[in-house]
């Protein structure tokens, strides 16, 4: 695959140039500056670029919001040593986040993700199929002790308000985020429902409705024994919606 690096650092630089190269694929540009960059990738045309964050005169989000107003941008990874971009990095549809100094079975791990269409072209195939259509984002950021996880919506049980944070009960555990509920409900309306005040579920875990004594009711969850309340005020539509299902 063709790739642009684009990092100010010189030795973070080389040692992707380095990387890449290394694993076959040829770096076709490098760059210092998110507006150098967005020269190279408009006269190379790259398959992949991979952007620092924090660098002069443009910084590596804004790039990417540039790239992505392009007729063919190329899929997007961000490699910085700052974990709180994360959030509005991956609100540019980059395929990935990694921390500096890249791992380099993470990174190659990166590029063979990016032989898939990434979000930035799925969402050009959705805007002609339906111009209204929002961003798709398939990720979920959450910093940790162990730095930014990139957490698949597709792995993700539920969500509950916890506080000023939104728990994300996942495949592999449960992490804290400071996202809100309203914000996930609207952008991922046809994945997620709301259960009640403080919750909303992934459909395709939804196991089924169980009553309980009083007129209560619960969810249950394919793959994990735990159940979610369901308030009144979100019964029927929640049945409504298993019906259609």
């Amino acid at each position: 695959m063709r790739i642009v690096v684009c990092d100010d650092e010189p030795l973070a630089r080389e040692r992707l140039v380095r990387i890449v190269q290394e694993s076959g694929h040829q770096v076709v540009a490098q760059a210092t500056t998110g507006a150098e960059a967005i020269v190279a990738v408009k006269t190379q045309q790259p398959d992949i670029i991979l952007l620092d964050i924090r660098m002069p005169e443009m910084d590596g989000v804004r790039c990417a919001q540039a790239l992505n107003e392009l007729e063919h941008p190329p899929a997007i990874i961000f490699v910085t040593a700052y974990d709180h971009y994360a959030i509005a990095a991956l609100k540019t549809n980059a395929i990935g986040y990694l921390l500096k100094p890249a791992n380099k079975d993470e990174l190659l791990e990166a590029l063979k993700k990016a032989k898939n269409p990434n979000a930035a072209q799925l969402n050009e195939i959705r805007k002609l199929e339906d111009p209204t259509a929002r961003p798709i984002r398939e990720h979920i950021a959450a910093r940790t002790h162990r730095g930014v996880e990139l957490i698949k919506l597709t792995d993700i049980y539920y969500f509950t308000a916890d506080q000023k944070y939104v728990k994300v009960r996942h495949k592999n555990g449960i992490v804290l985020i400071d996202e809100t509920l309203k914000e996930l409900e609207q952008e991922f309306e046809d994945r997620l429902f709301r259960v009640h005040r403080n919750a909303i579920i992934n459909l395709s875990f939804l196991d089924y409705l169980e009553a309980l004594d009083a007129g209560q009711y619960q969810v249950r969850f394919k793959g994990i024994d735990e159940t979610l309340a369901v308030s009144r005020r979100h019964l029927p539509a929640l049945r409504d919606k298993i019906q259609s299902m």
